[in-house]
Parts: C-alpha cells; sequence; structure tokens
C-alpha cells in the first residue's frame, strides 16, 4: 500500500520549494499532497508563529480546508503550521510528523509520542544563516557600519560613535561564545581567521577545542565581544542579566542572534543606558515586531534587526531535503 503525506508549505516554503525539495520521498513511491498555510504577509505568519513557540501547539488553530481528509495521512510536514492535539485525533492513520526547522514548539510532541507517533525536526539546517550572521552584527556593532550609513543618509559626516573615534579590530578582541553547539563553533570557525582569541562557556560541550573554555563568570569578564548560542530552556531564560553587565568591560558589546530570552532585556537597555558597556547588536526581542516607543529605537549604542538572522535561500530553500533524508534514513529504513 503506498505511504501518503501531507506536506503544509507557508510564505517562507512555498509550494515550488516543497515540492523540489521532497523529490527523494517521491522516489520512495509516497504520495505527497501539499497545501499552503495562507497568510495575508510574512508579518502575519511571524505574529502566529511568535503565538506559537511562546504558547504551544494549541494556541492557533489550522483552518477546516487544510486538513481535509488528514485522517487519510501516515505523514506530516510542516514548517510552521501548528500539529496540535485536534490534528492528532483527526489523524487516524499518523505515524510520523516532520518539522522542517530545529524547533518544535509548533507540535505537541508529547501527544503524539503518546499515540506512538515520531516527531523528527530539521537540526543544523539555520547553522550557516544564523553563524555568517552573527558575524556581520559583531562586524557592524564594532566597526559602526550601520550607524554610520544612517548618519551619511541624514546628511551628517560622523567619524565619533559610543565607542569612541578608533574603532576595535577582532584581530584584537577576545571573542567569548555563550553556547558551543554546532551554530557557536561555526561561529569560531568564521572568526578564528580574524585572528582574536576566542573563548567560550557551555555547559554540555565535553569534546576537545582549538578554543579556550570559561566559567560564565570569566567569560563576562574577559571578553570584548559577548554572543549568544544557548538553546532557551526555563533552566537558561535570563542567564545574561544585571549581575553580568556589572562585570563586563566597559568596551563590551553584547550579540544576541539567538533568543530574545536568553538575556533579561530590561536589564541590557539599563546596560546601554547607563553605559556600563560599549555597545550591542540585537537580532531577537521579547515582543516582535519591535513595538512603538521601544528603547532600543532611540538608543545610539546598540544595532536592531528585525529577527533576520535565519532569513536565507539555503536555510528555508533546503530544509525539506534535509528532513527527506533523514525520513529515509533514520525512519523508513528501519
Amino acid at each position: 500500500m503506498m505511504l501518503k503525506c501531507l506536506a503544509i508549505a507557508d510564505l517562507f516554503i512555498d509550494k515550488n520549494m516543497m515540492e523540489k525539495g521532497l523529490q527523494e520521498l517521491k522516489q520512495k513511491n509516497i504520495d505527497i499532497t501539499i497545501r499552503q498555510w495562507q497568510h495575508k504577509d510574512l508579518e502575519a505568519l511571524q505574529r502566529d508563529n511568535i503565538r506559537l513557540e511562546k504558547q504551544g501547539s494549541e494556541a492557533v488553530l489550522l483552518p477546516e480546508e487544510l486538513l481535509a481528509g488528514v485522517e487519510e495521512y501516515d505523514f506530516i510536514i510542516t514548517q510552521f503550521a501548528p500539529v496540535g492535539k485536534q490534528v492528532i485525533d483527526k489523524a487516524k492513520k499518523l505515524k510520523f510528523i516532520g518539522v522542517l526547522r530545529a524547533g518544535i514548539e509548533n507540535v505537541n510532541s508529547a501527544y503524539a509520542r503518546e499515540k506512538g507517533i515520531t516527531v523528527f525536526n530539521t537540526p543544523g539546517r539555520s547553522n550557516t544563516s544564523v553563524s555568517e550572521f552573527t558575524v556581520g552584527l559583531i562586524l557592524s556593532e564594532i566597526r559602526n557600519i550601520a550607524r554610520a550609513n544612517k548618519k551619511l543618509k541624514e546628511g551628517k559626516w560622523q567619524k565619533q560613535y559610543p565607542n569612541g573615534v578608533l574603532a576595535p579590530e577582532l584581530k584584537e578582541s577576545i571573542v567569548g561564545l555563550i553556547g558551543y553547539g554546532a551554530i557557536g563553533q561555526r561561529v569560531a570557525n568564521l572568526i578564528r581567521p580574524f585572528g582574536g582569541k576566542i573563548i567560550f562557556f557551555d555547559d554540555y560541550y565535553t569534546g576537545e577545542s582549538p578554543d579556550t573554555k570559561v566559567s560564565l563568570d570569566e567569560l563576562v569578564r574577559q571578553a570584548d565581544i559577548i554572543s549568544m548560542h544557548y538553546r532557551l530552556t526555563p533552566e537558561t531564560k535570563n542567564m545574561l542579566n544585571k549581575e553580568h553587565f556589572s562585570k563586563m568591560k566597559k568596551n563590551a558589546v553584547v550579540i544576541n542572534s539567538a533568543r530574545s530570552g536568553l538575556i533579561n532585556e530590561q536589564d541590557l537597555i539599563e546596560a546601554l543606558q547607563q553605559k556600563l558597556i560599549a555597545g550591542a547588536a540585537v537580532d531577537v526581542f521579547d515582543k516582535e515586531p519591535l513595538p512603538e516607543g521601544h528603547p532600543y529605537l532611540t538608543l545610539e549604542n546598540v544595532t536592531i534587526t528585525p529577527h533576520i538572522a535565519g532569513s536565507t535561500v539555503g536555510n528555508f530553500g533546503n530544509s525539506p531535503s534535509i528532513l527527506a533524508k533523514r525520513m529515509i534514513n533514520e525512519y523508513l529504513a528501519k
């Protein structure tokens, strides 16, 4: 009997990307139906995605037409579309849920496991996009690239910024990575040729490294550049806060392209306002989109971007293919 798969596309991974990426499953004689979770624009999709990340898989319901005949499908593949208890109960034949990203907050994975359903994610898909963006944030912040561009467009030929007239170099900097998983290590690999010293803190990393492992306290005291790469859990929430900002060098900059909750946002704002540190570059926020009147919008010593670290063709476009290979090698091969 031919297995059936429902793949739910969206505005980031559209039907064409899904069709192309899942070809290997078709070659395994799996019948694939592709439907699109419709949103009027990317902002609307992002609002739903944020609700799901913060509140879980039951926070947003899928339209009925998207789930027509779902009881006939053996597999569901999704990126952002929620697969909650209601969907799982309707999908009587469901054996497998594939998520086209690392996080699986949009899937009720605990309930799926109770039902004997396997849940696969797509680890590593963001490694390149986020690590490259992180290096971009570092260079933009310490070399004043974004703020110099802004000043020139305002008609101001300005050479002095919060970090002084002469900007620091990566070559002479100590870079502290908080989190040394796949993305943290890739950031280290990208930075190492610049010549700076790399130190890192990671409670879970036990392997060998050309970089120096230190405690979190040592890292915040020593580093000129501090970049976040931990996963957000109840234990890591606010793992960087006012206690740590008070120990940092006056010339330190903080980079966050991971999750907003890793840093106490209000504590970082106060550290920037009080000039306890030289600056920050931030791609993730407690409230997204960034609300009108947010302090980041008026601070001169912060570079901000609208949560785009992972927004590359490679990141989204390759995800279906990565998942298809993982399904074939780890699930269908059994």
